[in-house]
């Protein structure tokens, strides 16, 4: 299904893998809202919703860049209202914006895992819960979660609990709104990746250069988020995704051009 004059709430958006999926979808024509808090560029991270709606428009789409800190509840309204006078309507969510600290519990302050929680979960939840009205009257309506595959093994939720607990629920919301909105039509899945992603949280927070170079390119979430949003009559929905056996369900098993390094050793991420 083409995405032209669909309208898609990208929350965290204007950097990495959200900027990514929006580009994507824009080079087919559509309606990209840029949900994300970066007003004013950070030189360790790069980008705002400004130049994200630029890069948007040059791709082929249309853009509405909102600042949008999803933890408060007024100005997810107050976005989805600017996105419904601006465009009509909305049609697809991608719940991407996310907050992470991989620390075990003593290490995790109060105001870290409250962080994580009131993005991860609560700020997530809320902005489905806003926009729901229109993806019932949307086309083809989809939600898509960044979120992980649940694995309660010991090895995944020992070493940072508060994070891992906050990506679980996103996952779990992700598959309970399968069910919930199967009779409206609206498909939900989660999708993570299987590998490494180089992203600004990856050089800053997690692993530096060295890591980057063993991951692979935002690319390859911007073609599986692609596929899975161009489904119809909840053909994919109710799933936690992982982007390789997305992709090896189209046929496609040569992944080595989103290798950030051609050739070279990947990174296994987090929870696969």
């Amino acid at each position: 299904m083409s995405f032209q004059n669909r309208t898609i709430f990208i929350t965290g958006a204007s950097r990495g893998i959200g900027k990514a999926i929006a580009l994507k979808l824009a080079a087919e024509g559509a309606n990209i809202v840029i949900a994300a808090k970066s007003a004013e560029e950070n030189p360790k991270l790069g980008g705002t919703i400004f130049s994200a709606a630029e890069e948007i428009e040059k791709a082929g789409g249309k853009a509405l860049p909102v600042q949008t800190d999803i933890r408060f509840e007024e100005q997810i309204q107050a976005a989805v209202q600017q996105a419904v006078e601006k465009f009509g309507g909305i049609d697809i969510v991608i719940n991407n914006a996310s907050a992470i600290q991989l620390t075990g519990t003593l290490q995790t302050e109060a105001k870290r895992f409250d962080l994580m929680h009131s993005i991860n979960v609560r700020g997530t939840f809320l902005v489905v819960k806003t926009c729901l009205p229109y993806l019932q009257k949307g086309t083809n309506p989809h939600i898509l979660t960044l979120s992980p595959p649940i694995n309660i093994e010991p090895k995944w939720l020992g070493p940072h609990v508060a994070y891992t607990m906050s990506k679980f629920n996103m996952s779990m919301m992700a598959l309970g709104w399968a069910q919930e909105f199967k009779k409206d039509g609206i498909a939900s899945n989660a999708l993570w990746p299987r590998t490494t992603i180089d992203t600004a949280a990856v050089r800053n927070l997690l692993g530096g250069e060295a890591l980057a170079n063993m991951s692979r390119t935002v690319d390859i979430l911007a073609d599986t988020a692609h596929i899975i949003l161009s489904k119809e009559n909840l053909e994919y929905t109710g799933n936690t995704f992982i982007d390789e056996d997305v992709l090896a369900k189209e046929g496609i098993t040569d992944l080595s051009k989103y290798a950030v390094v051609p050739g070279g050793q990947l990174f296994q991420d987090l929870f696969v």
